[in-house]
């Protein structure tokens, strides 16, 4: 039996051949969609790429594509899912979004959760550059772009490859494109990533431009290479290192700072008290990987210090927010579960070691002796 309806017509097609004394869940399903409207690559993906991935979210649905007719075969209740899922992507494409691996797994979360529809939560465009599209791409990361919305400080903490100093670069083009400010500051503290790199020749730009350099990357993609170097030397756009925000007040401006975990506390309270009139700040870090050489960092700080205080946001991002290689989240994940067991191992080290003390305490003899008479002072 086979049924087809057009995509968005809003019914979910579904054939079931049951077999006698058989459950819905086990009994099989044919399903074929009709796409009309779409390029089928852009659904696709180069080499089929995002269809091996909708196989790999539903092992037992069994994916054949002939032109523009799609056709799901398989156990009912995974044909039902798995139908729905092709039809939020066909709607994302339709929407103008460039679908990766990533929208795949973040679309099937939302609907198993029962979030919404991923075709609305995840095609919110901040801003178009070459061609491409800048949105959020995971519920946690439309939580930090809403945030950044709403808020006049946010900080975004999270792994590498949760796009935190990617969205909040793209926040502050738009609201540049938008005149909501006059000018992008960004910044970042200098600090070496766990090595020295001892004495750099050049100007003072050029020691401080390797540090930067990310920042500059960023912009690149998202403004016209060539009207980057003009809104610099204009002012408009100002990139440079943390320290030298002190003293400043910075008003009508979009102020971010990256990689804030190798801040320490004295240089968050400088950089957050530089707030100005019509000014919104975004704090970007991951906890996980400091590299300051001694003392705590400014950025676990501020979570316990400002936790409280209204229009202050913070927005924690994990591996399930990761947009780069999918091997980067299992990493993250790989790294968290070890740290965990350091931890615990640490702990249980400590506990271990108290009883142990308070033990060797316990047994020491103690002198059963009368006291005597004091002994004079002598006097010096």
């Amino acid at each position: 039996m086979r049924t087809c309806w057009p995509v968005g017509s809003g019914k979910v097609p579904l054939a079931t051949n049951d077999t006698s004394g058989s459950s819905p869940e086990s009994a099989t399903a044919r399903t074929e969609l009709q796409v009309d409207g779409v390029a089928m690559v852009r659904l696709l993906g180069p080499q089929d790429r995002l269809l091996t991935t909708i196989e790999h979210q539903y092992p037992h649905v069994t994916l054949l594509v002939r032109g523009n007719l799609v056709t799901l075969e398989g156990p009912a209740d995974q044909v039902r899912a798995a139908t729905r899922l092709v039809e939020e992507l066909i709607q994302l494409v339709r929407n103008g979004a460039d679908l990766g691996p990533a929208d795949v797994t973040t679309s099937k979360r939302i609907l198993e959760r029962g979030q919404g529809s991923p075709a609305e939560v995840l095609s919110q465009a901040i801003i178009t550059a070459r061609g491409k599209s800048i949105r959020p791409k995971t519920l946690g990361q439309k939580a930090y772009v809403d945030a950044m919305d709403h808020n006049t400080i946010v900080f975004g903490i999270g792994p590498a490859g949760t796009g935190k100093t990617y969205l909040a670069m793209a926040k502050a083009v738009q609201a540049l494109q938008r005149k909501e400010v006059e000018r992008i500051i960004l910044s970042r503290p200098a600090i070496e990533a766990g090595e020295r790199l001892g004495f750099l020749p050049g100007t003072l730009t050029d020691k401080i431009d390797p540090y930067l350099r990310p920042l500059y990357d960023a912009l690149n993609e998202m403004m016209d290479p060539e009207l980057v170097p003009k809104l610099l030397a204009a002012g408009t756009v100002e990139v440079a290192p943390l320290a030298y925000m002190r003293g400043r007040t910075l008003n009508n401006a979009f102020v971010v700072l990256d990689e804030a975990q190798n801040t320490t506390p004295e240089q968050m309270k400088m950089f957050l008290t530089r707030l100005g009139f019509g000014t919104k700040m975004v704090v970007t870090g991951d906890i996980t990987q400091i590299d300051l050489p001694e003392g705590s960092s400014g950025l676990q700080l501020v979570t316990r210090v400002l936790d409280h205080i209204d229009d202050i946001e913070f927005i924690r991002l994990t591996s399930e927010d990761v947009v780069r290689h999918s091997l980067v989240g299992r990493i993250v994940d790989a790294y968290t579960k070890y740290d965990a067991e350091k931890q615990a191992r640490a702990f249980e080290k400590s506990q271990e070691s108290g009883a142990n003390r308070d033990q060797r305490r316990g047994h020491q003899p103690q002198d059963h002796r009368p006291p005597g008479p004091e002994r004079p002072r002598r006097r010096r």
